[in-house]
């Protein structure tokens, strides 16, 4: 009979190793340093990034070119005025007179026809410059405002201390007018109290060296005087003429 078999030898069962348990034999693993942490600061404490405006850095530029250019003028125009001394040119109304004035009243209104022939001086004070007048506009007007038709005078040059008259003519047919008016003007005029005006409008500039330089523009308003004292002669009695330079600044 066959021999019965034999049982392998009983194992014992392995120690399960306890939690936490690190073999000492094991290679040590490394262990991963966390990043350190970014300290934060209060927002009082924190950096703020420059950023460079070039719209601000435009605008101080040009404000300061502005300025340079501006004290550049200043310099130029004080040396200008020392050296050369300008002065405005003076105007003066030496007549007004009116060989035609006839006001005629029809069934569709009242008509003036006038004839005027103005003088006006104009004197240039400076020694060392020349004055230039652009083309002038001028407009005579009596009684209280009624204007009549505007005339004009081309430039011109004129010299260092010279005296120029310029003579304005004008004339009016059939201008409507206001009725009341009309019979306003005929007794003033019949009586020698009629009122008589010139505004005159221009630029004026001074020249050196055939270079016309300082151009304004100016308004000259003349007159304010009667019949009464231009027939009597008495033209040294005569205001001298506004003169309004820019609009605002009045000269007499």
């Amino acid at each position: 009979m066959a021999a019965p078999p034999q049982k392998p030898p009983l194992q014992k069962p392995a120690l399960q190793k306890p939690p936490g348990y690190r073999d000492p034999s094991a290679p040590l693993k490394p262990v991963a340093i966390p990043p350190p942490r970014k300290r934060v600061l209060p927002p009082s404490f924190r950096t703020k990034r420059k950023r460079r405006n070039w719209c601000r850095t435009c605008c101080c530029f040009f404000c300061v070119l502005i300025l340079i250019i501006v004290i550049v003028f200043v310099i130029v125009g004080g040396i200008f005025y020392l050296w050369f001394s300008p002065k405005v040119p003076v105007f003066h109304l030496q007549s007004f007179r009116i060989p035609v004035f006839n006001v005629t009243v029809k069934p569709d209104g009242t008509y003036l026809d006038a004839k005027t022939i103005i003088r006006i001086e104009v004197k240039n004070p400076n020694s060392k410059l020349k004055v230039y007048y652009g083309r002038t506009d001028i407009t005579g007007i009596v009684g209280k405002g009624t204007e009549l038709r505007q005339s004009e005078v081309a430039g011109f040059t004129q010299g260092t201390n010279n005296v120029r008259s310029l003579k304005i003519e004008s004339s009016v047919k059939n201008q409507l007018i206001d009725d009341g008016v009309g019979t306003k003007l005929k007794n003033d005029y019949k009586h020698k109290e009629l009122e008589v005006r010139v505004v005159g409008g221009t630029r004026v500039g001074y020249v050196v060296k055939g270079w016309k330089i300082a151009t304004v523009s100016v308004k000259v308003s003349c007159g304010g005087m009667t019949f009464k004292n231009l027939d009597g002669g008495d033209h040294n009695a005569m205001p001298k003429c506004t003169v309004n330079l820019l609009r605002w600044i009045n000269i007499r």
